[in-house]
């Protein structure tokens, strides 16, 4: 929904230029950030460097998520922060929704006079609120993409300051969200406006670590594999209508959404309603979106019951047992054989463009070893008359590289690195001497 705005005048944003980035002398041609699993709330973890001076910053990674946000009632110290003023270059880079004309407190970074409001989403809660926008330094660490190299900086980086109870609901530690959204202030755009590379980014998650890639392949995984040389690619959709919790009318997705067609179970169709597989351009309902912040795929009430009876009913000599929350189909897991793609199940392909286009899920992806004797699959009930129709969720995107190029708007993709004896663990995060 849209928030109402109060002590807040509209800003005039008369014209647009590009982000006042600097850099480092030294130009690398990609970057990278470490990422962690959160083992109790199956949320994905990264960390960079920001302000001066230089201290981490825990972040959530957010895969649609607009911009960086980071609270700033809390501790945040810095000689280099810099509020961005209103009707500036800055908030009409940003698409700053407003001004924040009083802040009754003293001036610290996220409570300035006279500067450009953004809305900021809590995708995990579903909460969103105003914050101030800013600039300060941001550090990270350049890579071949072998290796991590040289660590190079941002210093006029734009985010938004946010107040402390948005963090409400994510994990004690957690300072914000990292957006990798269809934005012009998210973290893979600012990055290649800074360094002039290309506008394209790839995730690589695991149940472990796992790392995100800004800019030029490669994309090397031990034991020497050029995942970027193996991809299948499908076009990227703009969804017309914002997907936020918190958004202003007329606003598009910052999500990234494909264009699943079919569903096949060991290559027979799935019999579904395909109308709820298509994004519906008056209200953004329908279709099929990847989230970071979701841990396991989610589907409409229909999709889902045809895509359970179909698996059980090629999964038809292994018992059920007792539903484990969230998951409504459950099984013996005596009965299933593991496999170097883990559990020895009917595939799932999500078929997209055209028949000889599909994201295959493995066993590793398709089932959660919810105790020693019971393995359930993977996907969830969303209701009926969810948003969106299909969210691909965390469990499903471990182990397969996702390469999001923005500049044509497509989607590169590896299926199961398990198919090449790596895992998205492996990516060598020791710097070269």
């Amino acid at each position: 929904m849209a928030l109402s705005r109060n002590l807040i005048i509209l800003c005039s944003l008369l014209f647009f230029i590009s982000p006042c980035i600097s850099q480092t002398s030294f130009r690398p041609k990609a970057l990278l950030l470490p990422v962690t699993k959160d083992p109790s709330t199956l949320l994905y973890f990264t960390q960079f460097n920001q302000r001066t001076p230089l201290v981490p910053v825990h972040t959530i990674l957010d895969l649609g998520g607009l911009y960086l946000w980071v609270d700033c009632d809390r501790g945040y110290v810095s000689s280099t922060y810099r509020p961005a003023r209103c009707n500036s270059a800055q908030c009409n880079l940003a698409n700053a929704n407003g001004c924040i004309t009083a802040c009754f407190d003293a001036p610290r970074p996220g409570c300035n006079n006279n500067t450009c409001a953004l809305l900021v989403d809590n995708t995990v809660t579903n909460i969103g609120t105003d914050g101030e926008l800013g600039q300060d330094v941001v550090s990270l660490q350049s890579t071949d993409g072998s290796n991590p190299g040289r660590v190079v900086s941002v210093s006029n980086f734009l985010f938004v300051c946010a107040p402390s109870f948005i963090l409400n609901g994510l994990p004690s530690g957690t300072e914000g969200m990292a957006g990798l959204g269809r934005t012009k202030v998210s973290l893979p755009s600012q990055f290649a406006a800074a360094f002039s590379f290309n506008r394209k980014f790839a995730i690589c998650l695991s149940s472990s670590k796992g790392v995100v890639f800004f800019g030029k392949e490669p994309y090397i995984i031990q034991p020497n594999i050029d995942v970027s040389k193996i991809l299948t690619y499908t076009p990227l959709i703009i969804n017309p209508v914002s997907t936020a919790a918190a958004f202003v009318q007329g606003d598009p997705s910052s999500d990234y959404f494909i264009g699943v067609k079919s569903i096949n179970i060991n290559g027979k169709p799935v019999p579904l309603n395909t109308t709820l597989l298509s994004i519906n351009s008056q209200t953004g309902f329908g279709g099929t979106m990847i989230s970071t912040v979701v841990p396991y795929t989610v589907m409409e009430t229909t999709i889902y019951n045809a895509f359970v009876n179909a698996f059980v009913k090629e999964l038809v000599d292994v018992p059920r047992v007792a539903s484990v929350a969230p998951f409504g189909a459950c099984f013996d897991a005596s009965k299933i054989v593991g496999t170097r793609l883990g559990a020895a199940v009917p595939s799932i392909d999500l078929v997209l463009q055209s028949s000889n286009v599909f994201w295959r899920i493995v066993g590793a992806n398709s089932m959660v070893q919810v105790n020693e004797d019971v393995l359930c699959l993977g996907f969830v009930d969303g209701g009926e008359n969810p948003r969106t129709s299909i969210v691909i969720g965390g469990h499903q995107l471990e182990d397969n590289l996702l390469q999001f190029d923005l500049a044509t708007s497509r989607l590169g993709f590896s299926s199961s690195l398990f198919s090449r004896q790596t895992t998205c663990a492996n990516f060598d995060f020791t710097p070269k001497a």
